[in-house]
């Protein structure tokens, strides 16, 4: 049974995935005359992936960083239906879902992607991933439980195995987890549980390349290594986790680590989907668009924001970055470019602006690069840029105010109540 929009004579599109990229479209189009738009998502909430990591670490509740969409687009003329996406027909133009199908005119693919375990099983088994509200969840959870089993423990070895964590991945989420981590070692642990006071274990980062934080400026990776190592992070670069099992982080070389936890921030790869040719996926299984987010090979079909990749910007011939302002700009171009569509006129090509980079380090710290590099920041004026940047991407008044109340409390006691284990959130890993 195919389920429809009243018949007004407008042309359907359909946004499969409500992230950044596919909310800025749906934002842009909501009471557009020309179009009906339906916005699908597994989830029934819009969340804000780059402070995922605080409610991970118990920093942030997931209220603070998550808003329904029913009542984002209450009386907005656009409809959301809660669903997984099965597969696509593109010529018959339906959308197969867990729950219906929907048809379509114009589909727009924001599914954004998933963590990339690069294939490696006994680490997709055994480690933290943190990519969805549930993930963070998992990783509160899992943290605060092998925190009790250590204050348990009599074993200092054994101690010191569940207190040494290893964070793979050092991007902005490896990072900033592995400063916040550091953060609660030294200043929360031993007031939550006397009981560690002394107790042995170190939280490692480790990255395959020469840098933390590689696509920023020299003086980033300079401030962010001494950062860390000041917080008491261990830095190990020019290493690859090879596999995790027993309690065993092993590397490329040989080289093996005893830890409890593995958080693995390595990599990600673009979700796809049954019904889309082989031909239109490239590199990270990106659906290939031009310069408009067309999908190679596919009519009517578009894909925005990390799930796609888009080789005609002279500036980044091997596609964008898969970051949070990529996904914004994309799905507000593509939202512009239907509505010049409906009136015949020239569609605008995609133009990435990429107005900077950034990443917190521990409480206080954090770096900035504005205009490519040509502006560097780090201290307070970075710290403020941050809180800011962050702070105005949040999607609702109600979510600013939860936020900013929670940094504030963070900030002045370097403690949070927010501790707590709710729900089954068992990790694999425990």
């Amino acid at each position: 049974m195919i389920s429809t929009t009243p018949n007004s004579g407008k042309k359907k599109i359909v946004i499969v995935g409500g992230g950044f990229a596919g909310l800025n479209v749906a934002q842009h189009l909501y009471k557009n005359k020309h179009y009906e738009v339906t916005l699908v998502d597994k989830n029934n909430y819009n969340y804000f992936t780059p402070l995922l990591y605080q409610v991970a670490t118990s920093f942030l509740e997931p209220s603070s960083i998550s808003y329904p969409f029913r009542k984002l687009f209450r009386d907005k003329h656009l409809t959301f239906r809660m669903a997984g996406v099965v597969k696509v027909d593109p010529v018959a133009k339906i959308v197969y879902l867990t729950n219906g199908e929907l048809p379509y005119d114009y589909l727009v693919f924001a599914a954004g992607a998933s963590t990339n375990f690069y294939g490696i099983e006994s680490i997709r088994q055994n480690a933290i991933s943190l990519k969805e509200i549930d993930d963070a969840l998992r990783m509160r959870n899992a943290l605060i439980k092998t925190m009790e089993q250590a204050a348990i423990t009599t074993d200092p070895e054994e101690r010191r195995k569940l207190l040494t964590i290893v964070v793979a991945g050092g991007g902005p989420t490896g990072v900033e987890v592995a400063g916040m981590l550091a953060e609660m070692k030294k200043f929360i642990l031993k007031k939550d549980y006397p009981e560690l006071d002394g107790a042995k274990g170190k939280i490692y980062i480790v990255d395959g390349g020469a840098n933390l934080l590689a696509p920023m400026s020299d003086k980033t990776h300079k401030e962010t290594r001494q950062a860390l190592i000041e917080l008491g992070v261990e830095v190990k670069l020019n290493a690859h986790v090879s596999d995790f099992s027993d309690g065993v982080v092993t590397f490329a070389d040989g080289e093996k680590l005893e830890a409890k936890t593995l958080i693995w921030a390595a990599g990600i790869i673009a979700n796809t989907f049954e019904g889309i040719p082989a031909t239109s996926l490239g590199i990270g299984r990106r659906m290939i668009t031009d310069e408009y987010n067309r999908v190679k090979d596919l009519e009517d079909v578009y894909a925005i924001g990390d799930i796609s990749v888009q080789t005609t910007d002279p500036l980044y011939p091997k596609g964008h970055p898969q970051l949070a302002q990529v996904a914004i700009q994309t799905g507000r171009n593509t939202a512009k470019n239907f509505v010049a569509m409906a009136k015949g006129k020239p569609l605008k090509p995609f133009k990435y602006f990429d107005r900077g980079d950034m990443a917190i380090v521990g409480r206080h710290n954090a770096v900035v690069d504005l205009f490519k590099h040509k502006v560097h920041l780090s201290g307070i004026a970075a710290l403020f840029v941050w809180l800011f940047i962050h702070l105005i991407s949040l999607v609702n008044y109600n979510n600013k105010i939860k936020t900013l109340y929670n940094w504030a409390v963070a900030f002045l006691t370097r403690d949070q109540a927010l501790r707590m284990i709710f729900g089954k959130g068992e990790n694999k890993a425990t």
